[in-house]
C-alpha cells in the first residue's frame, strides 16, 4: 500500500498500532512528545514528523491516540495541531478514549471545514496493541468508517460499527465500566478467601470453572498471583476513564452506583502511589488492609 497514515501518540498502544500498520505496509508519519517513543517507529520503518501540524501536512488520513480529552483538543486545535496542516478532504481517525459529547463537538467543528471524523477506540491492552488483535469500536457515518477499514483491520482482529458519532466511545466506556468494577470484586473476593485460609492458586482453578469466571478474572487474577503489575494499562488511564463514565452517566441522567464506588478505590490506588501500575494492581490495597498477600509483592 502506498497511502500515507498519520499517527499522534505513539505510547504503549499507539506505538504496537503504528507499527502494525507499517507491517501491513502503509506509510506512517507519526510524532510524540517523546523522542524515544518517535524513534521506535523509525525504526521498525515509520517516518517521523514535528508536529501535528506536520503530519497533516504529509498525510490526508491521520490518527490521534493520546491520553486525554484536553490532550485530544490541542493536537487537533492547538497553535501547531492538525488543522494548521489539515484541511478539506482529510479525515480523522480518534481512537483515544475520550468523552463523547467533547466527540460530537470536534466532530461537528471539523465537518464544518470539510474534514471527517470518526470515533474509534480500542479495546485490548498493549499486549494486544503489539500483536494486532485489538478490537475497534466505530462511531461515525458508514461511508468514513468504511473509508477507514484497510487501516483498521491492520491494528485490529475485530471492527465494529456501532452507529453515529460517539457512539463508539459510548460502547467503549460501557466495556470499561465492566472490566474496572469487576476488577475490585474480584480483588475483595480473593482477598477474603486468602484471609479465611484459601490458597489463592486453588481458589482461581476452582473458579475458573465456575460460575464465577469471566474474562475479568482471567486477565486480572494471574497478574495478583504472580505480582506483575506491569502496565497494560494504568491505575490512572484507568481511573480517567472512570471519571469519563461517571460523568456521562450524569449527562444521561443514569445513576451509576458501581461506577463511582470503584472509581474511589483507583483513586485511593493513586492516592497510595500506585498510578503508572497495572489496574489490577488495586488488589494491594485490600491486601494490606486485611493482612494477607496473593503473591510476591515488590
Amino acid at each position: 500500500m502506498s497511502e500515507t497514515i498519520g499517527f499522534i501518540g505513539l505510547g504503549a498502544m499507539g506505538g504496537g498500532m503504528a507499527a502494525n500498520l507499517v507491517k501491513a505496509g502503509f506509510k506512517v508519519m507519526g510524532v510524540d512528545l517523546d523522542p524515544a517513543r518517535a524513534e521506535a517507529l523509525a525504526a521498525k520503518g515509520g517516518e517521523i514528523a514535528k508536529t501535528p501540524a506536520d503530519v497533516a501536512r504529509a498525510a490526508t488520513r491521520v490518527i490521534t491516540m493520546v491520553e486525554t480529552t484536553a490532550q485530544t483538543e490541542e493536537v487537533i486545535n492547538g497553535p501547531t495541531g492538525l488543522l494548521a496542516g489539515a484541511g478539506p478532504g482529510h479525515a480523522i481517525a480518534m481512537m483515544s478514549t475520550i468523552d463523547p459529547i467533547a466527540a460530537r463537538r470536534l466532530h461537528d467543528d471539523l465537518k464544518s471545514k470539510g474534514i471527517s471524523m470518526v470515533d474509534a477506540p480500542v479495546s485490548g491492552g498493549a499486549a494486544r496493541a503489539r500483536d494486532g488483535s485489538l478490537a475497534i469500536i466505530c462511531g461515525g457515518e458508514t461511508a468514513d468508517y468504511e473509508g477507514w477499514l484497510p487501516a483498521f483491520k491492520a491494528m485490529s482482529a475485530n471492527q465494529f460499527h456501532v452507529g453515529g458519532i460517539g457512539q463508539g466511545l459510548a460502547l467503549k466506556l460501557v466495556n470499561n465500566m465492566l472490566i474496572q468494577t469487576s476488577t475490585v470484586a474480584i480483588a475483595e473476593a480473593f482477598v477474603m478467601g486468602a484471609k479465611a485460609g484459601l490458597d489463592p492458586r486453588i481458589m482461581y482453578d476452582v473458579i475458573k470453572v465456575s460460575t464465577g469466571a469471566s474474562f475479568a478474572l482471567d486477565f486480572r487474577v494471574p497478574r495478583f498471583l504472580s505480582g506483575d503489575f506491569t502496565p497494560g494499562g494504568t491505575v490512572d488511564i484507568s481511573y480517567k476513564d472512570q471519571e469519563l463514565e461517571t460523568s456521562f452517566g450524569k449527562a444521561l441522567g443514569v445513576p451509576l452506583f458501581m461506577a463511582n464506588i470503584s472509581q474511589q478505590i483507583y483513586q485511593m490506588a493513586r492516592a497510595r502511589g500506585l498510578n503508572k501500575e497495572d489496574g489490577a494492581s488495586v488488589v494491594k490495597l485490600y491486601e494490606e488492609m486485611a493482612g494477607v498477600k496473593l503473591g510476591p509483592r515488590k
